[in-house]
């Protein structure tokens, strides 16, 4: 897979804009299939072979962002054309993150994180295919998730929010952060995507605007 979006909590980085182009049906919206880059100060998602989680699936953690094509994550529709490529992303919508290298999906479930004791956060399936806990609904104020936005992650399954608060790892991902789900809504669960590249509804799939 290639392409996707780095995803950034608002708690550490309120003062970065968001700098993706959007598609034409909604100026600076954040769109299905993008090919999104974050450069910048502040945590990124990373899922980390060496550390199972709690359950035995792939952790997921928040570290310093740098230049790592590791921390990609496409954005995808519930099911398979349910969010077509460049389609701009309603609030509301139910959606997957999907990581680009490994093919596996942004995943929570009822077991718990091993630091703060909320819900694990897990990267889960194969080639973009995982289960039902996969998805995720994009909580944001407006009509479409707008690139400036700060949105929240709220899970279909177990209702909880997608979150990242100060717990750190030790050896062998020391100062990796946890990443986990929470149950109420707070200013531990916003997120932004940043800077990179989206499609546009009216071009060709092949195509794309790159900053």
């Amino acid at each position: 897979m290639r392409g996707g979006c780095r995803l950034f909590p608002l708690l550490l980085l309120a003062l970065l804009r968001g700098l993706c182009h959007g598609g034409e049906a909604a100026p600076g919206a954040v769109t299905c299939g993008s090919d999104c880059l974050n450069w910048g100060s502040g945590l990124r998602l990373l899922p980390f072979n060496s550390i199972q989680t709690g359950s035995g699936q792939q952790s997921v953690t928040g570290v310093e962002a740098s230049d790592d094509a590791n921390s990609y994550w496409r954005i995808r529709g519930k099911t398979d054309g349910s969010c077509q490529r460049g389609t701009p992303v309603k609030c509301g919508q139910a959606i997957r993150l999907t990581h680009v290298n490994t093919g596996k999906n942004l995943h929570t479930h009822h077991f718990p994180s091993p630091l703060s004791n909320n819900q694990e956060v897990s990267a889960f399936g194969d080639d973009g295919e995982g289960d039902d806990l996969d998805i995720w609904i994009v909580q944001c104020s407006g009509t479409h998730w707008e690139r400036e936005d700060a949105v929240r992650f709220k899970h279909v399954g177990t209702e909880v929010f997608l979150s990242i608060t100060g717990e750190q790892y030790g050896h062998p991902i020391r100062g990796q952060r946890e990443v986990h789900g929470m149950p109420t809504a707070n200013h531990h669960n916003y997120w932004k995507a940043m800077e990179g590249v989206f499609i546009k509804p009216s071009m060709d799939p092949a195509k794309h605007d790159e900053l």
